[in-house]
């Protein structure tokens, strides 16, 4: 979802240039690049007068770049200065052994010695969908695998464990020695760490199948680490509650506080000989959960922050770059959230309504993150410390020689963006399938593998873009022809009517008639005639799509090219930058989140908001309060067993809390661990206050908010009756079917 141009298009337009591709990471910019050459800015005229000094709040604080520390560098100091407490190595090695990456969403946790796996019920919603069998409706009636044959494997789920991490910067730069250039050099770079992480990861195999190496960049560049990986390739949904408890106050209340939320899920692992997992390192299960003021750490693997940023390139994320993404995403939500009103089945049956929560999660993160980006202590604050940085590299001759013209490099390529992003509005996230029309999703792979295979492109090359295309799924046709009038209409909009790409596209007819008809007459509204017209030859075969693609394809590409080009200047300044930053103040600051495992610290605490003391936990009370005080509301509407429940439910029990700890999305399911390392909470979400945390990291008013461990316990018990995961939870012992867990329960009465 945050690229919009697929890695393997992206490769496909290097080879149709006759580049070789950035292969480090897929392309992320939002925008193309101006064709004229990028320079370095004039020096800015010094000031007449002296800058009025800083309010307080605008100074850089000590946590600025926020406390997602990374494991082979933890701050133990730190933590014996602030808490008292200073854990050893093995203390680290259970805290990274236990915790796992959950696909290429979230974070997860090992909670029992035989491969349950707990996370959040967002991040497993999709598994939920994927193992739904006919006239089952398990995203909104739950499931629950009352015997372990009943546990359902989820296609293409896998989680990882991270092993070993190995800093190999210094063979990541040798591939820089003797090249020139901003571009060069980071190929060169990126070249160097594909062939680092390919012999690392052949290597590991020989010894264990299941390893495998990632190659990450920390510190935009300046440090490279190896992170060696084992996956778990079969894993099986075992309880996921309801929608409506799962996501209970929907999209209302998504990064708000208080909360009422049981957003948990648990899988389980299973080994190679079709057994549950048998993990010798997991993190028990606290059943008695934190109090206000208690330390507790956060094991889990965040997506991405941008702290490294200078202030020009926020202000390039605040003008341009966010309000056009949302603008998108806000469009085609509409469309998704029309169809989901006419026909829910359906739309469950194409996965419509997971894509559409993500897109509305996106959109709140996006707008808390551009609030922020509005406030001007905190882009004082930013400019304050890119000002210390600047000032540290001028005392330096031989640092001002080789990054003293970083920040004015820097500046003149948002100029550049600027200069042409009204121009290419038209293609954001073309490459998306969550955001583009399927139809023309697919008629830009067949074009891509067409021409490259007419232009003798490695065979490999050829079959991994085929693959990836067979991979774009089928949608409904109403909602392939929305999508297609939106896209003709960003056309329009950022080109303009009289545009000849414009013109020749729609040949005089309406967005609307041209969308009907490629619905109507091309054969690939379906998977099965997008993969017959791929083996006959697509650009030969006469399809409705083929004319529309032939004008549009080129554009994009063209796009495509600008954006590689641009990336890995921009990358390279980046790197340089940062090098600069560490060589003047080390690694005491954790690198930016590069969804890989970090440990982050905080405490539990409630804050006071516009005088309003909003206390640290909410109860179980509290949501069945909501759902009454919201009714007829389907966001607030718990199922029925929720309302019936008995006596032998303590309503008191706590359901969510908040601590200071830093995260970000690809944190959520990750374990809230107490300082021995047991569960006391997995977290889900952030609170509006935190979103600006993205681009500098404070913690008076953000906060993490997360399930309490004893609501899971209560509701698995007394709600949901799931005796056999509780006794593994809280004993650590497995039952193959839930009437065993019940005579065990009952015998130890």
């Amino acid at each position: 979802m945050n690229a919009p141009f697929p890695r393997i298009l992206l490769l496909s337009l290097l080879v149709i240039a006759g580049c070789s591709a950035a292969k480090e990471t897929a392309i992320v910019v939002d925008k193309p690049v101006s064709t004229e050459p990028v320079t370095s800015a004039s020096p800015p005229e010094a000031p007449t007068e002296p800058a009025p000094p800083l309010p307080p709040e605008a100074i850089p604080g000590r946590f600025d770049f926020g406390k997602m520390w990374t494991f082979d560098n933890p701050p133990t100091d730190y933590f014996q200065e602030a808490y008292d407490f200073k854990p050893d190595d093995n203390w680290f090695e259970r805290a990274r052994l236990g915790a796992v990456r959950f696909s290429t969403i979230c974070s997860a946790a090992f909670v029992s010695p035989n491969g349950l796996i707990a996370t959040n019920h967002h991040c497993g919603r999709e598994s939920v969908t994927d193992v739904d069998e006919k006239n089952e409706q398990l995203l909104d009636e739950g499931y629950y695998a009352r015997h372990v044959e009943d546990e359902r494997k989820v296609k293409e789920l896998y989680v990882e464990q991270l092993i070993t991490i190995d800093d190999v910067t210094d063979k990541v730069y040798a591939a820089v020695s003797g090249v020139f250039g901003d571009e060069a050099q980071e190929r060169a770079r990126s070249d160097r760490s594909e062939s680092i992480q390919t012999q690392l990861t052949k290597a590991a195999k020989l010894k264990d199948t299941t390893l495998t190496v990632q190659v990450v960049s920390l510190y935009n560049g300046a440090q490279y680490s190896a992170y060696t990986f084992k996956r778990y390739s079969d894993v099986r949904l075992v309880m996921a509650p309801e929608l409506q408890v799962g996501f209970f106050g929907g999209d209302p209340d998504n990064f708000t506080y208080p909360r009422y939320n049981l957003d948990f899920a648990f899988f389980r692992a299973y080994g190679v000989d079709g057994l549950p997992l048998k993990t010798e390192h997991y993190f028990e299960w606290d059943t008695t959960g934190v109090n206000e003021r208690d330390l507790v750490f956060i094991v889990g693997s965040p997506g991405s922050t941008s702290r490294l940023l200078t202030v020009s390139q926020l202000e390039f994320e605040r003008d341009v770059s966010l309000p056009a993404k949302i603008a998108l995403f806000k469009d085609r939500s509409r469309v998704l959230k029309e169809f989901i009103d006419r026909d829910r089945v359906e739309a469950d049956k194409f996965n419509i309504r997971n894509v559409y929560f993500t897109l509305e999660n996106s959109i709140k993160a996006w707008e808390g993150q551009l609030r922020g980006l509005k406030d001007p202590i905190l882009m004082l604050r930013k400019g304050a410390a890119d000002d210390t940085l600047r000032k540290r590299i001028a005392e330096s001759d031989s640092l001002a020689k080789l990054y003293g013209a970083m920040f004015d490099d820097i500046s003149a390529m948002q100029r550049a963006k600027r200069a042409v992003a009204d121009q290419s509005g038209a293609f954001t996230y073309f490459g998306a399938p969550e955001l583009t029309s399927h139809i023309l999703l697919r008629a830009l792979y067949g074009f891509l593998h067409d021409f490259l295979k007419v232009r003798g492109a490695p065979a490999e090359r050829v079959n991994e873009l085929k693959r990836d295309g067979l991979k774009v799924k089928d949608w409904p046709a109403d909602v392939e022809r929305a999508y297609m009038v939106a896209r003709f209409r960003d056309l329009e909009k950022y080109l303009g009517a009289s545009h000849p790409l414009v013109r020749g596209i729609l040949g005089g007819r309406s967005p609307d008639s041209l969308a009907a008809e490629l619905v109507a007459k091309s054969a690939l509204i379906d998977s099965t005639g997008f993969a017959k017209l791929l083996e006959k030859g697509y650009l030969t075969s006469g399809d409705a799509s083929v004319k529309l693609i032939e004008a549009l394809a080129p554009a994009y590409l063209s796009m495509g090219q600008q954006l590689a080009s641009f990336e890995t200047t921009e990358k390279n300044i980046n790197a340089r930058l940062a090098r600069a930053r560490v060589s003047i103040f080390g690694k005491n600051r954790p690198p930016d989140a590069t969804f890989t495992l970090r440990l982050s610290d905080g405490v539990v605490s409630g804050y006071t908001d516009d005088g309003t003391y909003v206390p640290a936990f909410t109860t179980l009370g509290g949501m069945i309060e909501r759902h009454y005080e919201h009714q007829g509301r389907e966001e607030w509407a718990l199922p029925e067993r929720w309302l019936n429940t008995g006596p032998e439910v303590d309503l008191t029990t706590p359901l969510n809390f908040v601590s200071t700890n830093d995260i970000t999305g690809g944190s959520s399911g990750s374990p809230v661990l107490s300082r021995d390392l047991k569960v006391v909470g997995i977290a889900f979400d952030s609170n509006l206050q935190a979103l600006p945390n993205e681009y500098l990291f404070r913690d008076e008013l953000g906060r993490t908010v997360s399930v309490d461990s004893r609501a899971v316990i209560e509701a698995l018990d007394d709600v949901y009756d799931a005796d056999r995961i509780v006794l593994e939870l809280t004993r650590g012992t497995f039952y193959e079917t839930e009437e065993e867990a019940d005579a065990a329960v009952a015998s130890s009465k």
